[in-house]
């Protein structure tokens, strides 16, 4: 194994735990079969939201099931590799856990951060940009502190199924059968340039890397700037490597 640890890899949009248990535990095994490869040269891993298609933290519980991520993300922890999490609109439910049993870093919001020597802007993407005040309410909704409060008073079985009721008829899990979601999924892109192009007016950023579109896109502003979405986990198996201050978008295929 390598003990040249030199590289930074973004991955986002896995969405375990749907459309079943069986296509998501395989998803969550080809998952755990790409962190131990890239452990070899780690010294990052950026998980960019929606780890989790649902995840919620009540005060002794969590969701069960995904030993095998958990575990081999533990395993990464104890080797040194830098966890950084941040929430999606699907598991922005995240309080400690992660960080106190992974030593996780958890971001609930855009950062721009100094990485290789290049300024990154990082975000789950969700929200960005004009319009979508249907959905900016919701997720205002979704994390208010009381309303977060009043969830957690359900019990976990009933709160868990509606959860997962209401995420498989989510445009993602159906974005192949219906035009309109693709169109949306196009709108979504709009908007983070939109947002990126506001940001460069302000202040330099070299890259842009954002989750949440699900269809994996690379765009030059016309700054020279670069625009990365990373993909899913759900179909394609991307994600960015960031080497020597430049950044490559990649497929896992099992090998």
């Amino acid at each position: 194994m390598s003990l040249n640890r030199d590289s930074i890899y973004f991955v986002s949009d896995m969405h375990f735990g749907v459309p079943d248990r069986e296509s998501s535990f395989k998803r969550e095994k080809l998952f755990v079969k790409w962190l131990e490869k890239i452990s070899e040269d780690a010294s990052d891993i950026y998980i960019m939201g929606d780890m989790f298609d649902f995840w919620f933290e009540w005060k002794h519980v969590v969701p069960k099931g995904y030993i095998r991520l958990l575990g081999k993300m533990a395993e990464l922890s104890d080797k040194g590799i830098k966890l950084h999490l941040f929430t999606g609109n699907h598991d922005m439910w995240m309080f400690s856990y992660f960080r106190n049993e992974l030593g996780a870093f958890i971001y609930r919001k855009d950062i721009v951060a100094t990485i290789q020597h290049k300024v990154v802007c990082l975000a789950h993407g969700d929200g960005l940009g004009p319009g979508d005040y249907g959905y900016k309410f919701i997720k205002k909704l979704f994390r208010n502190k009381f309303a977060q409060w009043c969830y957690a008073r359900l019990h976990p079985n009933f709160a868990v199924w509606l959860a997962l009721f209401f995420s498989r008829k989510s445009r993602y899990i159906n974005r192949e059968k219906n035009k309109k979601n693709r169109e949306r999924e196009r709108k979504l892109t709009e908007n983070q340039l939109i947002h990126a192009r506001q940001m460069l007016k302000t202040k330099h950023i070299d890259y842009f890397v954002f989750g949440h579109q699900h269809t994996p896109e690379c765009e030059t502003l016309e700054n020279g700037s670069v625009l990365y979405n990373i993909g899913n986990w759900l179909n394609d198996f991307t994600y960015l490597k960031m080497k020597n201050s430049n950044i490559e978008q990649c497929v896992f295929t099992k090998e």
